[in-house]
Parts: structure tokens; sequence; C-alpha cells
């Protein structure tokens, strides 16, 4: 007797049911489906707790949308395949399309082990690489370029949901489900495609359009929330994209999602820059070694009410707000003088919606070695930041308790008065005029307060 036709679908940065066209070919091309999740080592070494934490709970979400049938184990993703492929005489393996370093290599090792990967899709709305400008074909090097051009390109509706379609019963073998406990005291958001697709319907009707002007406010509920689930393919980005109109709030929004798709691009043009510099120059600059002045960064102590609030935010939660993840960048870069790359790695440490694109040319961006026209002189106050984007200092008083009985004309500012360190609160590491003054010298020794090319 023979097998029936079978097809694998490779899950990886897609976990999800709808929107998939990887898992509709998979469907299209045999009688039934065998759903597989391999579990890297290596990965899962270099990963954080929470975002573990939140991959155990995502995968979990998935099996259960498959009716408990995901195959999930640990090893050698050459050999689990090849064992996969013998037992049900599969012929094709389907996959998402990847683009960063990793899941490149990953993919062409399998591929030189003579096993046929399908690529149908991606975790983007437009494909990396696709982008070019059309007076030469070569890659956008900045942002508002780019987005124009990835409009112009335009991208696919979402893809149709499937059917009931039949799917291979997984042995015993096959359902080593990870154990990666949630670290102590951390509160994350609720993983899964149901939880991503319910609090992209919030958004959508209550923050959608007021976007552009709540995005920045660290104290309210004003953005999507939909990075993390982005990052695990618990939803994609054509689904967000679908039904956005052409206001201000929407056309914020957009562009939001077409930045994550620009740093995509810019890291698959330049696959090294995940760790190292898009320009060159800034190899050249004076830093600093991390010392104590780091640890206070890390532990939400530096003496600056919003770069606290956000440092601890990030450690409990896994997730920063947007805006603070640029004024507490700004400040270990510009303020402490050290090296975009450790406060990026901390991030990876910590974030949920840990991104190697985003996060890396996130932290470029700020640093002022990144992808912007002209960065050098950006250098955000940590106080006036505070001030303009939590106004009444209720984001500083949810993450910074020893400060929450100060005023809102108090609270950013606490060394001004008798009361603002009764609490315990530390005072600031650094002047952040003086250290101001000292990284625009630093920029002027490597003659980079000038705009360059930035791949000069």
């Amino acid at each position: 007797m023979s097998l029936p036709k079978t097809s694998i679908m490779w899950f990886r940065r897609d976990l999800r049911i709808n929107d998939h066209p990887a898992l509709l070919a998979a469907i299209e091309s045999a009688e039934q489906v065998l759903p597989l999740f391999i579990l890297d080592k290596k990965q899962i070494d270099e990963a954080g707790d929470k975002l573990l934490a939140y991959m155990g709970q995502s995968l979990r979400a998935l099996d259960e949308s498959l009716g408990n049938r995901l195959h999930i184990i640990e090893g050698d993703q050459v050999e689990i395949l090849k064992e996969l492929i013998a037992q049900h005489g599969v012929e094709e393996v389907h996959i998402s399309a990847e683009y960063e370093r990793f899941g490149a290599e990953r993919d062409a090792r399998v591929e030189a082990s003579g096993i046929k990967l399908v690529r149908t899709g991606s975790p983007y709305a437009v494909t990396p690489g696709r982008v070019l400008k059309p007076s030469d074909a070569t890659p956008y090097k900045v942002y508002t370029p780019f987005y124009r051009g990835w409009r112009t390109h335009g991208y696919r509706a979402p893809a149709v949901t499937p059917k009931k379609f039949t799917i291979v019963e997984p042995t015993d073998k096959y359902r080593n489900f990870p154990d990666f406990p949630f670290p102590e005291g951390v509160e994350i958001i609720a993983a899964g495609e149901k939880a991503a697709l319910a609090r992209f319907e919030v958004f959508t009707k209550k923050g959608l359009d007021s976007y552009d002007e709540n995005r920045n406010l660290a104290a309210i509920d004003g953005t999507s929330k939909m990075s993390t689930y982005l990052k695990f393919g618990e939803i994609h980005p054509r689904t967000l994209l679908a039904d956005l109109g052409e206001s201000k709030a929407h056309d914020t929004f957009r562009k939001e999602i077409a930045w994550r798709e620009f740093y995509a691009d810019v890291l698959f043009n330049n696959p090294m820059t995940d760790v190292d510099y898009y320009a060159p120059k800034f190899k050249e600059m004076r830093y600093d070694k991390p010392g104590k002045h780091f640890k206070a960064w890390c532990d939400g102590k530096t003496g600056y009410p919003f770069v606290d609030a956000a440092m601890r935010q990030l450690v409990v939660e896994g997730w920063m707000h947007n805006r603070t993840r640029m004024v507490v960048a700004s400040f270990l870069v510009k303020d402490l003088h050290l090296e975009w790359q450790i406060g990026e790695r901390f991030f990876a440490d910590h974030l949920v919606d840990y991104d190697v694109a985003s996060n890396a040319h996130g932290w470029q961006w700020t640093a002022g070695c990144g992808t912007d026209a002209s960065p050098y002189y950006r250098i955000f106050n940590p106080i006036e930041q505070g001030k303009r984007f939590d106004e009444n200092g209720d984001y500083i008083r949810k993450y910074v308790p020893e400060l929450a009985h100060l005023s809102a004309s108090e609270i950013h500012e606490p060394w001004l008065f008798l009361d603002g360190y009764s609490k315990g609160y530390p005072e600031r590491v650094v002047d952040h005029a003086t250290e101001r003054l000292e990284s625009l010298a630093r920029l002027q020794e490597i003659k980079a307060d000038k705009p360059l090319d930035p791949r000069a």
C-alpha cells in the first residue's frame, strides 16, 4: 500500500494559520500536511529567557490551531527533515523564505544536503531586495524615498484562510514541547495568533484613528503592540495593511510597518550590519568601556527618570515603548559614550519582540551611524523627552515608585526639589549638558559633524 502524498510545512517565523501562503502551497501540493517546528539548540542558547518563554506559549497556540498535531522536536534540521521525508515519502518541504543571515544560511545548508525547499511568501509585505531606485536599480539607503518606492511597488492582499485539511498525526517522539518558564515577576502579553488578531481588533477600534497623535505618549496604550506578533509571525504585515486608509493616522501606522521592511531590506543588502557599523567611519570614534554607568543603565538607576522608567519596563515586560527605545539608546551612546552594540545585545537579551534587523538598525539610527541622512547632531535630551512625552509623569510613576510622590512639575528633575531623593532614588550618573558637548567633540574628531555619505 502506497503512502499518501505528504508535504512538510516547516514553521519558523510564521506561527499562524491565516494569511499564510506557504501553508496554502503545502496543502495544495499533497493529500496531507505534516506541520513541523524544529528547535535549534544554538538559537535557544543565545535567546533571552523572556523570548523563549513567549515562544513556548506561541508554539502551544499554533499546536491548538492544528488540532494538537504540530510535530515539534529539538535537533539538527537536516537530520530531522531527512528522517521525516523517509518515513512519510515526502516530496516537498514548504517554507516561508528567510532573508536575515542566520535563516538564509540554515536554509542553504538544508538545500545543500539534497532536500528540496519550496519557498512561498516571507515575513514581509514586500520581500527584501525588491524595492529599488528606478534610476539605477540600486537599493535605497534612506527611509523616506524607500517608503515612496515601497508604496509604488505595492503588496498583495492577505492570503485566504485554508479550509479543513488533513494533518499527519505525530508520534510521541515528535511532541517534544519545550518548557521555558517565564522569569519571576515578568509580565508578558498573551501569545498566539488569536491573541494577535484580538489585539489588532482592539487597536483598530480604539487606537488606529488617533495613532499619529498618541503613539509617542509613553503613559497611554497608544501603540499597536504588534511588534511581538510580527516577530513570531503570529500575524502578517499584509493583514495589518489590508484595510488602512489614507488619513494621517493610518499613514503613520503604515509608515511604521514600512520602517520594519526598510530595516530588513538594509540588512539584506548589508548582511553584517546587525553587528558592524553601517557607516564604517564610526569605528574610529572614541568610546568608553562599560562599567558602573552601564550597570546603572541596565538596572534603570541612571538618575534620569524617563530613562529609568523605560529600562525597568523592558526588564519587567520584555517590551519597551518605541519613543523610549530611542531615548535610552541615545543616552547609552551619547551620554555614556558606549558603542551601540552593547545596548543592542542587552535589548536582545530582554525584548520579546527582538528582531535582528529592526533592533540593530534602530540602534544605529539613534547612535548616528545608521541610515539617516544627517544624524550627527541628534542627541536626545532625557529630561525634555520626559516632559514632552510623559507630561504628567504617569509612565515614570508606574515603573519608578521612588518618584511616585512627586508632582508632574517635579518628577522629571527630582534633583531640584528637597523631597526628590527622599524615597531612595539615585543621583544622576552623569550631567547631560556636559556629556552632550563631549559627544559632539568626539564626533568632531572623526569629522562626523557634517553630513556624510553613510557608506563613505
